[in-house]
């Protein structure tokens, strides 16, 4: 099937997530891109890897898929695979692959979900509230705004969008019922947050309910736990984030791997029993250049960690 697109897409943090998954030094192996999208990264890491090595792309977006394999078909040694990455284990299981040299993840979601109206991503462009990453789940964002309760909403927007005004917010949004489109939405939000502030007065809550339709916060976790036991020793897992959530959730999973005792008194035995299994190789997260932010405003807010298996 041919397949196009019309707008232009950048890959976050390119360079640094081939130099943090040292494929230039090792050239051959198996790794994976957890989060394919358009292949950008896939790309450049399929430039420098031997004909006999193999990155497998996943994505649970089939359009993205799509666009991907497109942009990839002449790379012979690239297996796409429409799945969510929480099922990696499961993924490369069917793959006959029970290790990996690296893996990475590009959290959030890519130009192309906001530009496309119909996707229900944008505040900026009219569209019905969807906000599905995979179109073959149910959960809309139209559900939860028009069918959630009152207090469900609120607590969506509290945990997932760090918004402060939501219960006021939660509170609108049912009383303005029916509510069917993303600009609709918008105006609701507008009702309660009349204060300016640097960033669109929806941000927040279009953040909270696109990660509640998609249990974005949960799959990670699942998916780095997993990811970690595929890797080989040796092997790198690179995670490029965009907000606070997810960069939390990254960083307490790797200061507790890189540790052999997680127990919570430390002047007591060790009970854990827990074992160090990586090497953090970024003390602080690696974030881009004015440059990179210059030429593509929406890495600004990215933030990459890596580490490196050693058991």
């Amino acid at each position: 099937m041919k397949t196009s697109y019309n707008f232009l897409h950048k890959s976050v943090l390119l360079k640094e997530s081939i130099f943090y998954l040292d494929i230039e030094e090792k050239k051959k192996g198996i790794w994976v891109d957890a989060t394919l999208g358009l292949g950008g990264h896939s790309k450049e890491i399929l430039k420098r890897i031997k004909e006999d090595s193999k990155v497998i792309g996943i994505d649970c977006d089939e359009e993205s898929l799509k666009i991907a394999i497109s942009i990839l078909k002449d790379f012979k040694n690239f297996i796409p695979v429409k799945g969510n990455f929480k099922s990696i284990d499961v993924i490369l299981k069917q793959l006959d692959i029970n290790e990996i040299d690296g893996i990475l993840y590009d959290l959030g979601v890519s130009s192309m979900h906001l530009e496309k109206a119909e996707r229900g991503f944008s505040f900026l462009k009219e569209g019905r509230l969807d906000m599905r990453l995979d179109k073959d789940t149910e959960l809309t964002a139209f559900d939860i705004v028009n069918y959630y309760k009152e207090s469900e909403i609120a607590q969506i927007i509290k945990e997932f969008g760090e918004e402060r005004y939501y219960k006021r917010i939660a509170h609108e949004i049912v009383k303005s019922r029916p509510i069917n489109t993303t600009k609709e939405l918008l105006e609701v939000i507008k009702k309660v947050k009349k204060i300016k502030e640097k960033i669109n007065p929806a941000t927040r809550v279009f953040q909270a309910l696109r990660i509640a339709v998609n249990n974005e916060l949960e799959n990670l976790k699942v998916s780095i736990e997993k990811s970690i036991k595929l890797l080989k020793k040796g092997g790198r897992i690179v995670i490029i984030s965009f907000h606070s959530l997810e960069d939390r959730i990254i960083k307490n999973f790797f200061n507790k791997e890189s540790k052999d005792c997680i127990c919570e008194n430390k002047k007591l035995p060790c009970v854990c029993g827990h074992k160090k299994t990586i090497n953090v190789l970024t003390e602080k997260p690696v974030v881009p250049m004015a440059d990179e932010i210059k030429e593509n405003p929406r890495a600004r807010s990215a933030k990459l960690r890596a580490a490196e298996k050693i058991i």
